[in-house]
């Protein structure tokens, strides 16, 4: 399993001349109103096997969730199910309020 800190997705996501990667983040409804990385497409951890269709197993796949765990198991389950691109942000949305994006709110 791949993963990627937030320093480091920062610095991607800065780099237009690199294919962007498809932000994915797992946690509930409640959470991504709370706060949420740019360009990041909401999909809760429950309904991601119902709705695997919706993504592009070619895709670079970044999960995101609180601190990593929910996302490090989704990322997991990706790959049991053939997505060969795929990475997990190491200590989630927080570590990225704390070390790219201070004025993001943290819970």
């Amino acid at each position: 399993m791949e993963q990627i800190t937030a320093p480091e997705l920062a610095q991607w996501l800065n780099d237009k001349n690199r294919p962007q990667p498809f932000l994915l983040d797992v946690r509930e409804l409640s959470e991504v109103q709370l706060c949420q990385i740019p360009e990041s497409f909401h999909m809760a951890m429950q309904t991601v096997p119902m709705r695997l269709n919706e993504l592009d197993q070619q895709a670079q796949i970044v999960c995101i969730c609180h601190h990593g765990g929910r996302s490090m198991q989704v990322a997991r389950f990706l790959e049991q199910h053939d997505f060969d691109h795929v990475i997990n942000l190491a200590g989630g949305v927080h570590a990225w309020a704390l070390q790219v994006d201070p004025t993001m709110a943290t819970y």
